[in-house]
């Protein structure tokens, strides 16, 4: 978060970035966790139509491999990838897509996730000018320590300043 100063004393809140507020190699802590209630789990699945019984059949899942239910991994993508809007892309111009997802271990009902992301690069947009695109990794982990979700995002931000910037001239 930061805050504009717009009069005497007043100030006002600003989430996420433009593209000058990003350089690769920064890895920003994603802050406040969260965790995953029953509720949230049965009624997400349901809601994108996912019938697999293994997400909200309490007996089905108590006779499986994990022996309980497990956590739908779109409703994991989808937690990891909303904590980290508030820091990154709360003023984006455009979400451009997700690449490598990769699920490194199951989520059950009442684990917290927190998230991490490193800025991997960011480039000016050769279609849109005074616009750049910013390429993260965000890693989403349990409060336990185990590692849940990988994944990398691309989103495009505004400039703040316009014409280019010679050092991301390539």
């Amino acid at each position: 978060m930061t805050l504009r100063q717009v009069g005497d004393n007043e100030f006002v809140e600003e989430h996420g970035g433009d593209y000058e507020d990003f350089a690769p190699g920064m890895v920003i802590r994603h802050w406040p966790g969260r965790t995953i209630s029953e509720t949230d789990n049965t009624w997400l699945t349901l809601l994108t139509m996912n019938q697999h019984p293994l997400h909200f059949d309490r007996a089905y899942g108590e006779s499986a491999e994990y022996g309980q239910i497990l956590v739908n991994s779109g409703i994991t993508l989808c937690l990891v990838g909303g904590m980290t809007v508030q820091a990154l892309s709360a003023r984006a111009v455009a979400n451009l897509g997700w690449d490598k997802v990769r699920l490194k271990d199951p989520v059950f009902v009442g684990d917290t996730l927190y998230a991490t992301s490193r800025i991997l690069d960011r480039r000016l947009s050769k279609s849109r000018p005074g616009q750049g695109i910013i390429t993260v990794e965000t890693t989403g982990v349990k409060s336990t320590g185990e590692t849940v979700i990988v994944f990398e995002r691309s989103f495009m931000v505004r400039c703040r300043e316009a014409g280019t910037h010679p050092a991301d001239a390539s």
